[in-house]
């Protein structure tokens, strides 16, 4: 698995593949992330979430939606991903991370996710997703 930072005019966008769609997820949460800054320390504990929606699409919205809900409500970057898919109608995404508290990093505010040129698509060697979020 691995992403890029992509230049988006006022944006970021993150290109994301991996072998699996858990794979895809994790990278494209790694790249939230490092949208936020250069390097993440050590340190901060693991939290999980649970999630389901009408979509795969809509699942990645979601989850890095509760990402950047998290970092605002807990005080913590989410780093670290890991992440499962139970594919199905509804697909279910269950994840943990890493918080690193943000007294702790020098990262710059990444405001949403969105929809705007969001793609996920399945590839010959895995998964891709490309995601633009608002700075």
């Amino acid at each position: 698995m691995s992403f890029e930072l992509k230049a988006h005019t006022a944006d970021v966008a993150v290109e994301a593949t991996g072998e699996t769609l858990a794979n895809t997820f994790e990278a494209a949460a790694a790249g939230l992330s490092a949208a936020h800054c250069a390097s993440i320390p050590k340190g901060g504990d693991r939290f999980s979430m649970s999630l389901v929606a009408e979509s795969k699409d809509a699942l990645l919205f979601d989850y890095l939606d509760e990402l950047i809900y998290r970092r605002d409500v807990e005080g913590v970057l989410p780093t670290a991903h890991r992440v499962s898919i139970e594919d199905r109608e509804d697909p279910v995404l269950e994840a943990s991370a890493r918080g690193v508290p943000l007294v702790a990093v020098d990262a710059r505010e990444i405001k949403a996710v969105t929809y705007s040129e969001m793609e996920l698509e399945r590839t010959a060697s895995g998964w891709r997703a490309y995601v633009v979020f608002d700075v």
